[in-house]
């Protein structure tokens, strides 16, 4: 259930807001008749990851190319990323 209230009640209520919102219900506060922001129950499942979330952006072609040093980088900084061991 959804219940709409304007940000000057809620300013007197918010104990009783808040306590609804931890019952399950979702409060929209509204400014001018306008939903402006809502309080609603935390989840505290973790987020599911999916799988192939990435898999638009096509393959990497090349797989080390986070792992070599940043010619740029190294230009600004005068000296290597990587100092030869």
């Amino acid at each position: 259930m959804t219940v709409h209230v304007n940000i000057a009640r809620a300013k007197a209520t918010l104990s009783e807001l808040v306590a609804r919102a931890e019952a399950g219900e979702e409060v929209v506060l509204t400014r001018n008749g306008k939903p402006v922001a809502t309080i609603k129950p935390h989840d505290d499942r973790p987020r599911k990851r999916r799988a192939g979330a990435w898999a638009h952006l096509g393959k990497l072609d090349d797989p080390y190319l986070f792992l070599r040093p940043d010619r740029e980088m190294e230009e600004l900084m005068d000296a290597p990323i990587f100092p030869p061991e």
